[in-house]
């Protein structure tokens, strides 16, 4: 028996994924410039387990850390694992969250618990 799975998929290149957005501070009013760059696994590359999302904000290079045991308990609710462009639309959604409370940072870790919150909450299952 076949079931239907619902995801975003990846039609387009990976700096494509997330459109562009802007963010204001709730504290400040600022308008920050948000633009997605790429994502890659960070256990090569800094040692953590997690996927990591890259993006620029006003120019500046952010990455948002997704912890990778949120995949596994992802795939093992839902019966398949998270589109790169799935993970890239949650990390995108955290640091939405973070930078209108001016919360910012070079670089976020992302609890599992809340990379499945988002996940929820932007109706990805």
């Amino acid at each position: 028996m076949t079931r239907e799975r619902a995801l975003v998929a990846n039609p387009a290149p990976m700096s494509e994924f997330v459109a562009p957005f802007t963010v204001q501070s709730k504290l400040t009013g600022h308008d920050y410039q948000v633009r997605f760059s790429h994502l890659w696994n960070a256990i090569s590359t800094r040692h953590a387990d997690a996927v990591d999302c890259k993006f620029f904000v006003d120019g500046r290079g952010v990455i948002v850390g997704l912890a990778h045991p949120a995949f596994v308990r992802f795939r093992e609710r839902s019966g398949r694992d998270l589109t790169d462009r799935e993970a890239s639309h949650i990390a995108a959604a955290y640091l939405r969250e973070r930078l209108e409370e001016e919360d910012e940072h070079a670089l976020y870790d992302v609890p599992a618990e809340e990379v499945l919150r988002l996940a929820e909450a932007l109706g990805i299952g």
